[in-house]
């Protein structure tokens, strides 16, 4: 197997890593290859540009820069961004490769993070077999708005690659660019990637909020310039030490008396850190807070957390710097990335010059910053100078920006910060995968009907699901969980459930035990006794089925002994018995006989699905709400076992 993916160097826990590669390369002419990419490079983000001008990065922002060839690797275009706490912007990076590679079908995508191909783990449970991490490397690829993966191949002639070896990537594009159809992903592995991407790109919007705060006029008039500056002051705040709150004793740059109320836009990430942190500012720093009463005192105390974020960034930034910041016009990617966004129709109708036309050039400059990071990288910024350069740079009037608050826009509401046990479950299933199929549970039921529904098939549920798991493939690297359990809704035929029941079980008329076997060796016996034959070959088998029946008499009385020595302790009276059983032991005993047949009879056998039901509940029981074996066994084999209602 080729080793080379382990010197892939470490990525760190909250980054993700892209590359983006021409699957038709020309590598005989490097500098032909190289002016090639920083084309397609202007257009590529020229055509993303729209979707990113007003996002908001937890950390990092989508970066883009030339690659050259080394070792194996071919030339390409790639980036890293860390994400943070905000796990959606990684997965918006998804989006943003699968829309480039639809929309420039000579660019396949590779992504990953420090668990590999986690696009493969969204779909984990559609994968075929053979896939696993170390067959995966260069073996997947957003190719054309969609997912592929090279197939294994496993004869001469077949369209593929070994599993036992990794492709080199070149080897892969031309496998890829060649076969494109056969190495498409198969249906509900694609199901399972869209389902994760679903929403966007309205998702964006979704995932912003609005809250009104109430904070120094400086940091109003940052955001209102630089909303992407909100980022590093929340992490400022939420990642602060007590040196840090040094600089927050007395505030030099936003003092608490030009406060003004503003609406600030957060993503729900940075909104939810910022508003759940508990925090008491020092009495020195003028920060007072109303009482909790109070119809603002959300604002105020909002507010006051920002300032104190912003101020630790200043505090951080150090001496100004005497060199200006290079402009991007001097950029020899600017000119062409601004020719392509006005044949996008970025700037839409509005006229050079004008105050809507220099606010979409400042995005425009600031996501250029941001995304070519051939000069530039995103993990070195300095977000207290850039804070410190807003300020130096705009004028304004604190009597205007106080005239602006009777206009400030509506809140958002944060009840999503709140959720349910119900809507929990409901997101894990849809996490799961299974409340897409499920069709039991998309309509809510009345009280009435959902205990009905529940009365009637958990529990049949819970006996098939793990006879199902327990018939399963297992091995050292765990057990899999059925995927019947996974991908469909359960019914069943009581007939067909009574009927399979008594066949594993033994009915009272066919019920199968040792005796048969005793009654086919007892048979066995008499016709040797009746046949005579001097035949070697004969004594030979005679005395192996002797031998068979004398090894199975010892075992059955073996396990006799076993069960008239377990029946009277704590662990045979822990178990239910069969009634059926039951009811044969109680006619037994009145019979006067006491022959060794008889109190065999009295052994009752176990009733194993309610044994095991009765235990299943019992462990659900002591977990109390919380999760534990039995829960998360079940909720993996897709069975819903409803809240326990008596809490005595």
């Amino acid at each position: 197997m080729n080793m080379d993916f382990l010197k892939r160097p470490s990525i760190p826990e909250d980054a993700v890593q892209y590359q983006l590669f021409l699957v038709r390369a020309d590598p005989s002419d490097a500098e032909a290859h190289e002016r090639f990419l920083q084309q397609i490079l202007q257009n590529i983000l020229a055509e993303i540009a729209p979707l990113l001008v007003q996002y908001i990065w937890q950390h990092q922002a989508f970066n883009l820069r030339y690659h050259p060839e080394k070792g194996d690797v071919p030339a390409h275009l790639g980036g890293v961004t860390q994400f943070g706490d905000n796990v959606e912007d990684e997965w918006f990076i998804v989006y943003l490769l699968k829309h480039i590679t639809r929309t420039f079908s000579d660019v396949a995508a590779v992504v990953y993070d420090n668990d590999g191909q986690f696009l493969l783990i969204e779909a984990a449970e559609h994968l075929p077999k053979w896939l696993d991490p170390d067959s995966s490397e260069n073996r997947v690829f957003l190719f054309r708005g969609e997912l592929h993966i090279l197939p294994n191949r496993t004869r001469s002639g077949e369209v593929g690659w070994p599993r036992n070896s990794v492709p080199a990537v070149a080897q892969a594009l031309e496998l890829l660019h060649s076969h494109t159809e056969s190495c498409s992903a198969k249906q509900p592995i694609r199901s399972a990637l869209a389902r994760r991407l679903d929403g966007y790109p309205d998702k964006i919007q979704q995932n912003f909020h609005r809250a009104h705060c109430y904070v120094p006029a400086g940091i109003a008039v940052v955001l209102s310039r630089r909303p992407d500056l909100i980022s590093p002051a929340v992490s400022a705040f939420y990642l602060r030490d007590p040196v840090d709150l040094q600089a927050c004793r007395t505030f030099r740059k936003f003092p608490p008396d030009t406060r003004v109320m503003t609406s600030v836009k957060f993503t729900r990430c940075l909104y939810a850190q910022l508003q759940q942190q508990s925090f008491v500012p020092d009495r020195r720093s003028g920060f007072a807070l109303p009482t909790r009463s109070h119809p603002q005192y959300r604002a105020h105390e909002l507010g006051m957390k920002l300032a104190h974020g912003f101020e630790i960034l200043c505090s951080k930034s150090g001496p100004s710097s005497s060199e200006k910041e290079v402009s991007v016009s001097s950029n020899p990617l600017w000119r062409g990335f601004l020719d392509s966004l006005k044949k996008n129709g970025y700037f839409k109708s509005e006229l050079e010059g004008s105050v809507r036309y220099k606010d979409l050039m400042t995005s425009a400059e600031i996501f250029f910053r941001q995304s070519v990071t051939s000069t530039h990288r995103p993990d070195i910024q300095n977000p207290g100078q850039e804070v410190m350069n807003v300020l130096e740079d705009a004028s304004y009037s604190l009597e205007e920006l106080k005239s602006q608050e009777t206009h400030l826009p509506p809140e958002d509401s944060d009840a999503w910060l709140d959720i349910s046990h119900q809507e929990l479950e409901r997101l894990l299933e849809e996490r799961g995968g299974r409340g897409v199929s499920d069709g039991t549970r998309k309509t809510p039921l009345p009280d009435e009907e959902l205990q009905e529904e529940e009365a009637g098939y958990s529990l049949i549920a819970v006996t098939k699901g793990m006879k199902s798991f327990i018939n399963a493939t297992s091995s050292h690297e765990g057990a899999e969980i059925p995927r019947s359990c996974l991908a469909e809704p359960f019914s069943f035929d009581p007939d067909a459930v009574t009927s399979a029941l008594d066949r594993l079980l033994g009915s009272k008329d066919d019920e199968l035990d040792s005796d048969d076997f005793e009654e086919e060796y007892d048979d066995g016996d008499d016709n040797e006794g009746n046949d005579v034959n001097d035949d070697e070959e004969v004594q030979n088998g005679e005395s192996q089925e002797q031998a068979g029946a004398e090894a199975l008499d010892n075992l059955r009385k073996y396990m006799d002994e076993m069960d008239q020595e377990l029946q009277s302790t704590n662990i045979g009276k822990s178990f239910t018995q069969n009634n059926r059983a039951s009811n044969k032991a109680d006619a037994s005993k009145s019979s006067s006989s006491a022959s060794r047949s008889e109190l065999e009879e009295e052994i009752q056998p176990l009733d194993v699905d309610l044994n095991l039901v009765s235990n299943l509940l019992e462990s659900l029981a002591s977990q109390a709400g919380l999760a534990g074996p039995a829960s998360n066994l079940l909720q993996s084999l897709g069975i819903h076992i409803p809240p326990d209602a008596d809490q005595s």
